[in-house]
């Protein structure tokens, strides 16, 4: 069970450090810099010291494309907790559970379960809520477009959590320390040449603040895969996703005072329960 809750704690303190670096007014894509520079660095330690690990041109150039889309993803990620909270935004990144699922269905032929079906309905429904949520009249001032961060989170990580699976069914497993590698290392070389290219200001502390991030970051990849390990997918699953959720909301609420509308609050109870029907 222990490596169950660090991938909880882990997945909440991405969350956490990302509402940190929005309070204190760091630059998101300096952020993502300095996160993706670590764990690059901590890929490569893998890909180095695993005597098994093998390479290839195709898991390269697979890596070089998902390494935008990790970074647009975490991006669209920071967005969304600066416009709608850090618990409607946990819930959005835990809802892209969906994503993989419906591609599962479309592109390897999966059969849903019942209790996917209703699980994929309430989704929406929770959609619909988060809508009506920063839609309140006293929740902050939106533009129309600031709705649609939310949808960017969920599709953004569920197209990379499918992409993961596409490498599993692919590419041979040995791949793998290389495929992580090439993904971080080509989000570090996106996020820094954009700071570079467009003379961001590197502030010290956001900087540092993002070389943390990216021990989070990529050990609650580690510690999820020991969990299924050690336990059955139908039991981490649920827990995580609903673990990361009452712990971030939470700790938003003792940290910051995040006030959570009524929407908010059903968006929250139907998308706990959604995860927990496309989990089984």
């Amino acid at each position: 069970m222990i490596p169950l809750f660090l991938t909880i704690l882990c997945s909440t303190s991405i969350v956490l450090i990302l509402k940190h670096n929005d309070t204190q007014r760091g630059d998101v894509i300096v952020l993502l810099a300095g996160n993706y520079f670590v764990a690059a660095l901590i890929s490569l330690l893998f890909f180095v010291f695993d005597e098994t690990a093998q390479y290839s041109l195709t898991t390269f150039l697979f890596g070089a494309i998902l390494g935008i889309l990790f970074v647009l993803s975490f991006f669209a990620f920071a967005r969304a907790i600066r416009l709608a909270g850090t618990s409607l935004s946990a819930l959005s990144s835990r809802l892209s559970v969906i994503i993989p699922l419906l591609l599962s269905i479309i592109v390897y032929n999966e059969d849903p379960t019942i209790s996917q079906i209703f699980g994929i309905i309430l989704t929406f429904v929770t959609i619909l809520f988060f809508y009506f949520s920063l839609k309140d009249p006293h929740s902050q001032s939106l533009k129309p477009a600031d709705y649609f961060y939310l949808i960017a989170v969920l599709l953004g990580i569920g197209v990379n959590d499918f992409c993961m699976k596409v490498f599993q069914q692919w590419r041979p497993g040995m791949e793998k320390p290389f495929f992580l590698l090439s993904i971080f290392g080509f989000a570090f070389i996106y996020s820094s040449g954009y700071v570079i290219s467009r003379k961001i200001p590197i502030r010290r502390p956001t900087l540092i603040l993002g070389a943390g991030l990216g021990i989070p970051n990529i050990f609650s990849s580690f510690f999820l895969l020991s969990a299924l390990n050690e336990l059955p997918g139908i039991i981490v699953y649920p827990i995580t996703n609903i673990g990361i959720i009452v712990l971030t909301t939470l700790s938003a609420l003792w940290i910051w005072h995040e006030y959570i509308n009524k929407p908010g609050r059903w968006a929250l109870i139907c998308g706990v329960t959604a995860i927990v029907l496309l989990s089984f």
